[in-house]
């Protein structure tokens, strides 16, 4: 079974890598050029307003493609810098952010919450004060999944929702059992905040997004609805996809769904978690989020990707796969209107990333066929 990541580190600035014609002659081309048909066949199949996709080898983008409209009915086109909500790809950032602070001694995954979120108290006294911030980022809190998703879709306001948790009782003990969480997971905000002495979108600017040139990336909805070239988001009814509004609701959660980014844009994310910008983000630190934490099971089951999946764990803000026997880091998101999915084998060097402005399950399967492919001609290459 795969425990450890292990990745293959190079140095190169991310500022001269991505060049989508570039000359680079990376073996998996060819699996990128039938990558594009595929996305765009299956896209237009699934009658999807929308969408655009990155592959990248090591530091090269090695295809790039956009399709459809930023909405039903438009005329513009989505490209490469058209922005998207990416939904719960955003843990992956948070969870980054977090480690950065671990590793310089600002914060330690083994601080409980409460001593960053005193009024967080559960239904007896001992289990809030025995989650800690390793429990939070890792979905290990033992609290009943999804715990007050409900009150963020009805747009209740944080602070509510906190002094209800006094009504819940945990499952498990924490670090035992996993409970994915958007609530809970956003609790991290106030611990980056209080010891970084900054906002947490002006910290993610800081520490991600301006030294990886994201130049497109934001957080919240109030910076999404000044972005003129963004995707508008279209829900599957039974008369095909119809446009509606963007929802503030999940943005009041910024770690766990606040970040909007375009295709190009995630192609610096891949990047420098490929280990190509060790300056931004250390080896180290990409080591600490990919380190395999609690199981989770229940990603066996999933449709598309059940017959691949060895393995399944998650990290700190990223999934941990084992895919035929080979390592893969991933994760999705979902918020009313988009679909978004990142995923890369930190073996091979390859990643790719997936917007969509519509809700439609052909995003996993387009990505499970990606993987099944790269890795049985990585096998035929001998790597």
């Amino acid at each position: 079974m795969f425990l450890k990541p292990m990745f293959v580190i190079g140095a190169l600035s991310i500022s001269t890598c991505l060049s989508i014609h570039s000359a680079f002659a990376s073996p998996y081309k060819p699996l990128a050029d039938n990558f594009k048909q595929q996305f765009h066949r299956e896209l237009k199949n699934n009658k999807v307003p929308g969408g655009a996709f990155v592959i990248v080898d090591a530091d090269k983008v090695i295809k790039l493609s956009s399709y459809g409209k930023r909405s039903k009915g438009s005329s513009k086109n989505i490209n490469a810098d058209t922005v998207f909500r990416l939904a719960s790809v955003s843990k992956t950032f948070a969870g980054t952010l977090a480690s950065m602070l671990v590793e310089e001694d600002k914060l330690d995954w083994q601080q409980p919450i409460v001593r960053y979120l005193p009024e967080f108290t559960l239904a007896t006294e001992r289990p809030a004060k025995s989650i800690n911030l390793g429990h939070i980022i890792g979905h290990s809190t033992g609290l009943m999944p999804n715990s007050y998703d409900n009150l963020i879709n009805s747009n209740v306001k944080m602070a509510k929702i906190i002094d209800k948790f006094d009504e819940l009782t945990p499952i498990c003990k924490p670090g035992v059992c996993y409970g994915y969480q958007n609530v809970a997971f956003s609790f991290i905000q106030t611990a980056i905040e209080t010891q970084s002495q900054q906002s947490y979108p002006q910290l993610l600017q800081q520490r991600i997004f301006t030294p990886l040139k994201m130049n497109t990336a934001s957080i919240g909805y109030d910076a999404f609805q000044q972005t003129k070239n963004r995707a508008e988001p279209h829900v599957k009814t039974k008369h095909g996809f119809k446009q509606v509004k963007v929802k503030p609701n999940y943005y009041q959660l910024g770690p766990a769904a606040g970040v909007n980014a375009s295709i190009r844009d995630m192609s610096k994310w891949l990047i420098a978690n490929l280990g190509q910008n060790p300056n931004v983000l250390p080896p180290s630190v990409i080591s600490d989020v990919t380190t395999p934490g609690v199981k989770t099971t229940r990603e066996l089951r999933r449709r598309d990707w059940r017959p691949y999946l060895d393995s399944a764990h998650y990290g700190k803000g990223w999934r941990v796969y084992e895919f035929n026997g080979r390592p893969l880091i991933y994760h999705a998101g979902w918020v009313a209107g988009y679909v978004a999915e990142i995923s890369y084998s930190p073996e091979l060097n390859i990643g790719m990333a997936m917007l969509l402005n519509g809700e439609s399950r052909v995003i996993a399967e387009l990505s499970a066929k990606f993987w099944r492919d790269t890795f049985k001609h990585a096998d035929k290459l001998g790597q």
